[in-house]
């Protein structure tokens, strides 16, 4: 089967659903499928380094609006797009011009369901184009159960749906010490500070507002811990940001930005506790790399969160301060017998998710794809 995958929205700076495109891009190719990449123009080589096995064609142009436009009406009808068994659009938007079978993920329905969450424009233009790939993808893919659920209720009229949760590579993310001392001091961090931990774009839906107040009543009676945040800033972190500054241990809360993969395993390792506590997303990987990493987390119920983590968590009520600070507390005075158990339950737990299982349900969508 030859399938063209579109690369083009994934920024150097992987996280979230750049993450699962990545890892589609880089094991198509050993799951026998002739992969054809869709990058920017000028983007090739890095992921002809990514997957070296695949064919890489910079078809798109750079600008965000030049990029939707030619996937809208141009790259549908290219060469690249003929020659192919399936187009899969990993991002929402699909191709309105061509004839070839298209597969499209659907991360999440919060453009429909909290549009409060994201910026005005992105609110308009994703209901259209996830409204316009349900009814006209041959194929969609969720990934989670939680996501198909809110999609079948949002948008009745769709394509048939598979569900392909995310996968976690757990060979990277696991318990084991790899000298994560040495690399802790390599960038400036000190492996005996107890902290609590959050990774994360830096957006509302987050709850990071939740954490910082939740820390104000832990660092008061804790005056050890710190709490580290990861991630890169994105739509609305301004008010975050001015909640740190205004912060009474202000001087406890890290800013550590965008972490790469040789240092976040290490972080989730070390944390006393990480901490997620959004109010949506569409799978929640954070929660699982964590959990594959042996770590104590708390994240919130009725979310696919609390789907995902299953029993390897601790689950505490969206946007609830006070509950979130209490099951922080709780997890950061654990025993060392209590963290085991903890560590024990959530790698089980992160182990029944796989990239290779995530690939093999998405034959299962190209398959249903070409048989229409």
């Amino acid at each position: 089967m030859k399938v063209a995958l579109d690369v083009s929205a994934v920024p150097v700076k992987i996280a979230g659903a750049g993450r699962y495109i990545a890892e589609l891009a880089h094991r198509l190719p050993d799951a026998s499928v002739t992969t054809t990449l869709v990058t920017r123009r000028g983007d090739t080589r890095r992921w002809r380094g990514r997957s070296p096995q695949a064919e890489v064609k910079g078809l798109v142009p750079n600008g965000r609006v030049a990029r939707l436009a030619y996937e809208a009406w141009l790259v549908g009808a290219s060469r690249t797009a003929r020659g192919a068994d399936i187009w899969h659009a990993p991002h929402y938007t699909m191709p309105r011009r061509g004839s070839t079978p298209t597969v499209v993920t659907i991360h999440d329905l919060t453009f429909f369901t909290n549009p409060e969450w994201h910026e005005r424009s992105k609110v308009a233009f994703f209901r259209r184009a996830i409204t316009y790939s349900a009814q006209h993808a041959r194929v969609l893919v969720s990934v989670s159960d939680f996501s198909a659920r809110l999609l079948e209720a949002t948008i009745p009229a769709h394509a048939p749906i598979v569900v392909a949760p995310l996968g976690v590579e757990l060979a990277l993310f696991q318990p084991e010490d790899r000298d994560d001392e040495s690399i802790l001091r390599g960038h400036g961090l000190r492996a005996d500070v107890p902290y609590i931990f959050f990774v994360g774009t830096v957006e509302p839906r987050k709850g990071l507002d939740v954490l910082i107040e939740a820390f104000r009543e832990i660092a008061q009676h804790d005056l050890e811990v710190e709490l580290w945040l990861a991630g890169q800033a994105g739509w609305g972190d301004g008010p975050i940001e001015a909640r740190i500054e205004a912060h009474p241990y202000h001087a406890r809360i890290r800013r550590l930005g965008f972490v790469d993969d040789a240092l976040l395993p290490v972080l989730y390792r070390h944390a006393r506790v990480v901490a997620y506590p959004s109010r949506g997303e569409g799978f929640g990987l954070p929660v699982l790399e964590a959990m594959a990493c042996g770590a104590s987390v708390v994240t919130t119920r009725e979310t696919v969160m609390a789907e995902v983590a299953g029993d390897g968590a601790r689950l505490v009520p969206v946007g609830n301060a006070e509950a979130l600070a209490e099951s922080l507390v709780e997890a950061l005075g654990s025993s060392d017998d209590e963290r085991r158990q903890w560590s024990s339950r959530a790698r089980k737990r992160a182990e029944h998710f796989t990239w290779e299982a995530c690939v093999a349900q998405h034959l299962v969508a190209y398959e249903q794809a070409v048989a229409g």
